[in-house]
Order: C-alpha cells, then structure tokens, then sequence
C-alpha cells in the first residue's frame, strides 16, 4: 500500500463512517470543472449542493488562507501565531461569541441552515480526502463558524477598534504593543472602482459593470457557481465564503466599494463601582455593567497556554479604551444571520428589483454598491446599515453615552440613504470618494442628507474617474478597460507647477527639465513617473501634518501654501532616496510571486515584472500599492488591483476578467502564476460563463473526493 494511499484510509477511518457516507453521497451530485486558467466552475443539484463543492474547490485552491479568514474571525489567531496576537484575539471575541452564534444558528431560517451545512461538510470532506494538509487550528468545521465571517470585505467593521488602545484598557500593563505606531503615509489606501453604464452610453446598447476591487493580493478566489435552483453567480469570492463577494450572473452585476458612512460610533461612559460590579448611567437610571470571562488560548514554546480576562459592555457595546479616564463602548452592526443573508440573496437576484429587495435587510454595512442589469438599469446604493442619529452630536468624535439622545435609532430606509438609479448623465462610479460625484452633474446633493450619512472627502481618484467618463459616449467593453487603466495621475495637477516653480538654479536642471516635458501619466518607461512618485512620498511626509491643520487635502496644500523650500527638500530626500540616479518607472515598480505565503517575501535577485499602473494615492484607477520590502531595492506590489473584471450584459452576458498572479495557492501548480503577466499589463482574459464556454476551455472535470489529473 501506498504512503498516501494509507494516509487517505486513516483519514477516512477518523471520520465518522456514517457521515464520511454523507458527504461521499451530497458530492456526487456535485461536478467541478476546471477551465484552463484553472478556475472553478462547480454544479449541484441544489444551492447546498453547489456549496459543498465550491468551499471544497476553494480548500483545494487555497486552503491556508480559508482556514486563516476564520481563525481570525473566531479570535484563534494566537494560537497559531502566539502571544503577540493576544489582544487581536481579545478585539473578535468581543463581538464574535461561539454560544450566541450557535444559537442563532439553530433559529436560522432553514434554507439558510441548508446552506451553512453544506458549508461546513464541503470543508470537512476537504480535509478528510486530503491527510497531507495540516490545518493550523481548525481541525473541523462547524456550520456556525459562517456567521462569524458574513461579508467579504477586507478588513471588517471590528478591525476598526484600536488594538493598542484595548490592551491599554484590558492589559492594564506595558507591553510589546503599547507603542502608538506612527502614521503610514505610504500605506495603500484601502478600496476599490466600480462604474455602471447605462445602454444609452453603450455603443451596444447593454449596461456595463466595471468590477474593481482593491485589496491585499490574493484574498479572493475566482468562481463560479451554478445550481439548478437559480443560482448562476461568476466573481470574486473571499476564501472561506460560500457567495459571490462582487460579481455578477446572467442578469445582474454588483460591485462594492468602501463606504464613507458613519456606521461604529463610541460612547463615553459615566461607570462606577457598585458593590462587585460596575453601574454605567443612562439617563437619570443607573444601569448594571454587563461582564463575562473571555479565554483567548495562545500558543508557546512549550505548548499551549490561557489569558483571561474580563470584558465589560453597556447597551451600546463592549468597552473598548478609556478617553480622559472614562470608560469607551462602541456600537456597530451585529446581525449574522440577516448579514450572511443578504451577503448571498443578492447572488440570485434578477434585476433592479429583486437586487433593491435584498437590500431591505439592511446589513451591507461598510461597503456602497454599483449596480447594473440586463434590463437597462444602473444604480448606486450607499451602505444601507444607518442608524437615525441626533444630528446636534458630532460623531465623527465619541458622544456621551449618559445622554439618552445619543441612543442609535431605527435604520434608515432605503429611500432615506444616497441611492440614483438611471442618471442622465449614462454612467454612475464609486471610487471610495463621496457620492456627491457619482454622476457628475446628476449626481445626489450633500445637503438632502444628515451629515453622518457620509464623512469621505474628494480624491484624486474621483477627479481621475469624471475625466474618463464625462462628456464619454457609446462604450464599450475595450473602451471601458481603457478608461479603468488610463494613466493619469491627477494627484500631482496642482504640486507639479508650485514644484516646477521653486526648483531654480541649475543644481535642479535635470529634475525641472525631466518634470515640465512630463504628462503626468505613469508607463514602465517614464523616468518623470519615477522622479515624481518618489518627490511625492516625500513631499506628502513633509506636509501632511500642515495639511490637516489647515483642513486641506495634502495636494492641495502643496500646490498654493507650501513654502518653497518644503518643496525643494522634498525633492532633496527623494533624489537622496534614488541614489542620484532616475530609472525608468517599470524597473522600480515590480510584481513578484514566490510562495503562497500570506506574508509575501520579496528578492530582487528573483523573477519579477514591471507595472506601469502606480499606487491609488496618485489618482491611478488602476492600483497597485507598491514599496520596498525588507531592504529590497526595488518596490513591490502587495495590494492594489486584486481581482479585475468588466461585463457586458446583452441578449449573452460577456465578460473579460484577471486576477493577480494566478488562482492557486501552491507555486508547483501550473496556475500559481499563469496570470501574472497579463495582470501586470491590464490584460484582461475571457470569462468562461456558459456551459458550452466551458466545456470548450475545460482543463478538468471531477467531483469533489474524487483523484484529480
């Protein structure tokens, strides 16, 4: 008997026989076909079918980085990575409590459970069909564990709270993670682009849907899946979830991007100690501190070992930190089971309708929402979890929790948030910016809307995105990729002349020369896009803190009020930065995959390729948020565009899609990498969708356990 062949018995042994049978019987109804880009397109009988096989697809692709999404999600972290996780542990179990979970589990509705069941099962028969891989924590899968992961943005409204602020308030001593971190000015910023087109802007007369998302590289995988119970969804789904994230199906299409609303608020609570226990005031009542025991297990040198502690909550939320010696509780959206729900009826909606019904469960809570039909319908739905607030408060700043005003009210309704739909203008985008753009002259107006519905600023981004769509007719799929890959770079329109204007005398002749012939748009050949993005970095470092004294953008601030000399001091950094020496753009700007790790190692003496497409700071809509990396030389990708897709829904949707580097976790598999170079170019492939497209491009077919080629 073979060594593997005696390791798939004893994994089979360990399982429960009965329900190893269980799962060998919902898998046969379950067909997964690899097209050659090695994306998975995976059939079931019913919903629960299709789910059992695309979370085992998704174990097969990547299964680190499923597993990881939900031990960070449950608050286990520590006891893969150790002590140093401790108080990110403590952050998730605030909100994320496994008793609750299971029993709103057990009160779900039962199409729902179906679902969840199969999720764990398809997880499960994973492991069991494949002994080799060793989980880091999570040795089995059960049904709950979904509601603790409900939607696929990256970086929930939990990883908000500040992590050294909690331990200050829990840890009650000095440690490791006690020192405030500086602020990163060079930190990608977090986001994404999404564009609608409306058929009377499409030279075919169908909407289009640009799919955007910008994230860390490789936090999603690419899939499809298919049932005969209406479920036909195509996109980016993040590992570990059993939906379309952003994506779209035969006749609709949603992409997100992160939101500006005010939806984590703080309070300062007036606590006091009563007897054992703690009473907070509400009003003129005195009202009992809420505390429970959390165990966060953490891993040692010489095994496992406990922290515990003692958490406390109020009716607005846990507590948090202290302000000026007073307790802080924060408040955000904790409903499971509606958020999951939402997270995949929208997968199966049809139209403008059936997509706005999904909405009314009112848990997209981080994230607005573009939206397009093959009915002709494009829309902008802003994030629709929005508590009713006094607006005499300024919550952007934590409120006092004693005053009973401060009481979150019912969510708003849909008809009360931004939302458009069909502007005239044709086309509607989201770039992170406010929404007050997001159909140029059509657009919503800032004062029909409390203040807190939406605290984002302009960006370069969004001045980027009116200039490739304004006054813009008859799109196409070709024409739409250009504009999300055009190589402006509105960020420097104002610093570049107030820079070109204090660089005098001839120590600066190179630098001013190289700069007034330049476009302002990035290409791997452009020694200007290298010059300026490094005189950026610093000139942003420089000014940022007089920026935000004087309520201006950074850009802003650098074209009309910046002295002279900030400005030539910043080029003195950058040129001290380059050695003296200027290369072109493309030998600085590199992607490079070597491992599956999720903390990416670079070397610059291995394969990479050069990226013309810069950072999103710049007002590149295309994102790649690049920086040395470990006393590299050359600046490497880690987030940015992720996922990159582009629809066209006519009488047949159409669509071209990449993503970064390729869809497998594992360098040995020929789809590690297969897509890197297309990805780096903005490239995009054809999306296999129908059946016939399929089977056409078909690399593999199997069902899940079975031996694969």
């Amino acid at each position: 008997m073979s060594k593997l062949l005696w390791l798939v018995c004893v994994a089979a042994l360990a399982a429960d026989p009965g329900e190893l049978k269980r799962w060998e019987d919902q898998a046969k109804k379950v067909r997964i076909v690899r097209d050659s880009w090695g994306i998975a397109h995976v059939y079931g009988n019913t919903d629960a079918d299709t789910v059992f096989g695309a979370v085992y697809a998704q174990g097969e692709d990547d299964f680190n980085r499923v597993e990881t999404n939900y031990i960070n999600a449950l608050g286990r972290l520590a006891e893969a990575e150790g002590a140093s996780k401790i108080y990110q542990d403590l952050r998730m179990k605030l909100f994320i409590d496994p008793a609750e979970l299971k029993k709103q589990y057990a009160a779900s509705p039962v199409w729902l459970k179906k679902l969840m069941d199969a999720f764990a099962d398809g997880l499960n028969f994973y492991l069991a069909k494949h002994p080799a891989v060793k989980p880091r924590v999570i040795t089995r899968f059960e049904p709950w564990m979904a509601l603790s992961f409900t939607e696929g943005s990256i970086g929930g409204d939990i990883e908000r709270v500040n992590i050294r602020e909690l331990e200050a308030f829990y840890g009650r001593a000095a440690s490791t993670l006690a020192q405030a971190e500086p602020e990163d000015l060079h930190k990608e910023p977090t986001g994404s682009n999404g564009v609608a087109i409306h058929p009377s802007n499409a030279k075919n007369k169908a909407s289009l849907l640009l799919i955007n998302p910008h994230t860390s590289f490789y936090f999603r995988s690419e899939l499809q899946m298919t049932s005969k119970e209406g479920l036909n969804a195509y996109g980016a789904s993040t590992w570990g979830q059993f939906f379309i994230y952003q994506g779209f199906n035969e006749k609709c299409g949603w992409m997100h991007t992160s939101s500006g609303v005010d939806v984590i608020d703080e309070f300062i609570e007036t606590v006091s100690q009563k007897g054992t226990g703690f009473v907070y005031k509400s009003g003129a009542a005195e009202l009992p501190v809420a505390s429970r025991e959390v165990v966060v297990a953490y891993k040692t040198p010489s095994g496992m070992a406990e922290k515990k502690f003692t958490v406390y909550r109020t009716h607005h939320g846990p507590v948090v930190r202290t302000l000026n010696g007073k307790w802080v509780s924060v408040s955000l959206m904790q409903e499971p089971v509606k958020a999951l729900s939402q997270s995949y009826l929208r997968t199966k909606a049809w139209d403008y309708k059936s997509f706005r019904e999904t909405m009314e469960l009112k848990t997209n809570s981080s994230n607005n929402t573009i939206f397009a039909d093959a009915s002709g319908n494009i829309a902008y739905f802003h994030g629709n979890f929005l508590p009713k607030r006094d607006t005499r408060f300024d919550w952007t700043k934590p409120v006092d929790g004693a005053d009973p005003a401060t009481n979150w009210g019912a969510l708003h309704t849909i008809d009360e948030t931004p939302n458009l739909l069909n502007p005239k203008a044709g086309w509607l985008y989201n770039a992170n910016d406010f929404p007050w753009w997001a159909a140029g002259v059509d657009s919503l107006k800032k004062s029909s809307y409390p203040i807190y519905v939406e605290s984002g600023t302009a960006s370069a981004r969004g001045v980027h995105a009116l200039r490739v769509l304004e006054g813009k007719k008859d799109f196409t799929i070709e024409s739409l990729l250009a504009a999300a890959y055009d190589s402006q770079l509105p960020w420097f329109d104002q610093p570049l002349p107030a820079l070109l204007k204090a660089l005098e005398g001839e120590r600066w002749a190179v630098q001013r020369e190289l700069l007034q012939k330049w476009d302002e748009r990035w290409s791997i050949d452009s020694k200007a896009t290298t010059l300026a993005v490094f005189w950026g970095e610093e000139a942003r470092r420089l000014a940022s803190a007089n920026a935000r004294r004087e309520g201006m953008l950074v850009e802003d601030y650098l074209g009309s009020k910046a002295p002279a000399s900030m400005l030539t001091n910043a080029m003195e950094a950058a040129m001290k930065r380059l050695e003296g020496n200027i290369p072109a753009w493309g030998e600085v700007n590199r992607f490079q995959r070597l491992t599956g790790d999720i903390v990416h190692p670079f070397d610059d003496s291995k394969a990479s390729l050069p990226v013309g497409f810069t950072s999103a700071i710049w007002g590149s809509l295309a994102s790649f948020g690049a920086r040395p990396q470990n006393g590299t030389k050359k600046w490497y990708g880690t987030s940015g565009n992720s996922f990159v897709a582009i629809v066209e829904f006519g009488k047949r949707v159409r669509a071209i899609a990449v993503s970064a580097g390729g869809e497998h976790g594992d360098p040995a598999n020929r789809h590690f990498n297969d897509q890197a170079e297309r990805y780096s170019k903005g490239e995009l492939r054809e999306v296999y969708f129908y059946p016939e497209q399929v089977k056409s491009h078909r690399e593999q077919e199997y069902r899940p356990g079975a031996r694969r080629q």
